[in-house]
């Protein structure tokens, strides 16, 4: 899926979950992904089982990359907007309003800086899994080829 560019998933926190949600779609359902790409034994001759292997693993290094840079930009955003805050309640240190804001910006940054240790779980995951399928010279698939790997990989 292409990431949005808009500010808006940032600000509201519970939109950026569910953006990430349907962007891991992909990594959710690898295992789905090469069961139905890859052909068995029968059908080996059909299909380029090592062509199949790499769009799968370029749609996966585009999806995480992709994640990454959303992320990476809204943690960015949200922790400017809490260093304005807290200069904000350095001048003005009775408004409770501004401490509350500033306190709800603080945990949204906390939990975007979560993601990315929920990211590299997900990433991980899906190369065991993609990593774990490796087709032999003869076009039987025992799982996928990573790209510039010199050898087939397996898990």
């Amino acid at each position: 899926m292409a990431a949005p560019s808009g500010v808006r998933t940032c600000e509201d926190f519970a939109e950026f979950q569910e953006l990430l949600r349907v962007m891991r779609t992909i990594d959710d359902r690898i295992v789905h992904e090469l069961n139905t790409t890859l052909p068995t034994a029968s059908f080996a001759g059909k299909v380029d089982a090592n062509q199949t292997c790499k769009e799968l693993y370029q749609s996966l290094r585009e999806a995480h990359a992709s994640r990454d840079k959303i992320i990476k930009s809204c943690i960015a955003q949200t922790s400017n907007v809490v260093k304005t805050l807290r200069e904000e309640r350095e001048k003005a240190q009775d408004d409770v309003a501004l401490l509350k804001q500033l306190r709800q910006e603080q945990t949204k940054l906390k939990l975007m800086q979560s993601e990315l240790n929920v990211e590299e779980v997900v990433n991980d995951r899906s190369w065991k899994v993609h990593q774990g399928f490796e087709v032999s010279s003869s076009g039987h698939v025992h799982g996928c080829l990573s790209l510039g790997a010199q050898a087939p990989i397996s898990c």
